[in-house]
C-alpha cells in the first residue's frame, strides 16, 4: 500500500491537466548506475526513478520513486523500492499576495512523506521558504520536525532540505546542475545519528544540442555525486560515490 500511494500520486499528476488547479507540470524517468553503496546488499546497484513535479493553484509539488536493483548480489535481496511525496502550500497563492521579503520571494507550509521497504516511514513537515537569488533557476529552504510512523524506524529530529537549480548555457545546449542537501541536524533518538546527504547531479541537455531548441530539457545525460555522511544515521558509515545518468522527461 506505501508504494501504490506513491506510484498513484506520480500517475494523477499528468491526467489532471484539464483541470485548473494545475499551472504547470513535469514527469521524467531516470536511469542510474553506479558502485561503492554503502550499507546495502552490493554495492553497485542500478537505478530507476521515476519523478513528477508541478505547480497548482495553492501550491506546489514533488514526488518520485525509486526502484532499486543490487546489481552482482549472489544472496538475500535482489531490489528494493524508496519514495517520497513532497507538496507545498504557498501563502502566496493562498492568500493572493505576495508573502516575501528580501530576496525571499515565499513561504510555504512544507510536508514530506517517506516510504521504503522495512521500517523506513516518516511524515515530515515544516516551513519552506523560495529564494529569488542570482544563479539560480530555483532555491528552496526547506525545515521540517521528522516524525517516524513505522515500527522500528528511530528517524524522529529535525532536518533542513535546500533543493536547487542552476541552468549553465553552453554552446547549443544547456549543462543543469540540480540536487538536495538533506542535513539531520537533531536527532531525538540513541542509535540515530545526526547526518548529512548531499546529492547533486550535473546533466548535459543532449536532446537540445542534437535535435535542437524544440527538444530543450527533454533527454539528460551526466552523472550524480552522492555523498551521506552517517549513512541511515549509523556513525561511522560515510559513504561517497558517483553513479553515471540518464534522464529522459515526457
Amino acid at each position: 500500500m506505501k508504494k501504490i500511494c506513491i506510484l498513484a500520486s506520480l500517475a494523477i499528476a499528468p491526467n489532471v491537466l484539464a483541470s485548473d488547479l494545475i499551472q504547470w507540470w513535469d514527469a521524467s524517468a531516470t536511469v542510474l548506475h553506479g558502485t561503492n553503496y554503502d550499507l546495502a546488499p552490493s554495492e553497485r546497484q542500478t537505478t530507476i526513478t521515476l519523478e513528477t513535479a508541478g505547480g497548482w493553484t495553492y501550491g506546489d509539488w514533488f514526488v518520485f520513486q525509486d526502484f532499486i536493483n543490487f546489481n552482482g548480489n549472489n544472496g538475500g535481496e535482489n531490489n528494493t523500492t524508496y519514495g517520497e511525496i513532497s507538496p507545498r502550500f504557498s501563502a502566496s497563492k493562498i492568500l493572493g499576495q505576495s508573502v516575501g521579503f528580501g530576496k525571499v520571494s515565499d513561504v510555504s507550509l512544507a510536508l514530506t512523506y517517506e516510504q521504503g521497504e522495512g521500517p523506513v516511514e516518516s511524515m515530515l513537515y515544516g516551513v519552506g521558504l523560495d529564494f529569488d537569488v542570482p544563479f539560480f533557476t530555483y532555491l528552496q529552504l526547506n525545515t521540517y520536525r521528522r516524525n517516524a510512523i513505522s515500527n522500528g524506524n528511530i528517524s524522529d529530529g529535525w532536518q533542513f532540505t535546500p533543493v536547487f537549480r542552476i541552468d549553465m548555457p553552453v554552446g547549443k545546449a544547456n549543462i543543469i546542475i540540480d540536487g538536495f542537501i538533506d542535513w539531520v541536524f537533531i536527532a531525538d533518538n540513541n542509535g540515530y545519528d545526526e547526518n548529512l546527504h548531499f546529492n547533486p547531479q550535473i546533466k548535459y541537455d543532449l536532446g537540445q544540442s542534437l535535435f535542437g531548441e524544440h527538444k530543450k530539457n527533454t533527454l539528460l545525460v551526466g552523472f550524480e555525486y552522492d555523498y551521506w555522511q552517517s549513512k541511515y544515521g549509523v556513525n561511522g558509515v560515510d559513504q561517497n560515490t558517483y553513479s553515471i545518468i540518464a534522464q529522459y522527461h515526457f
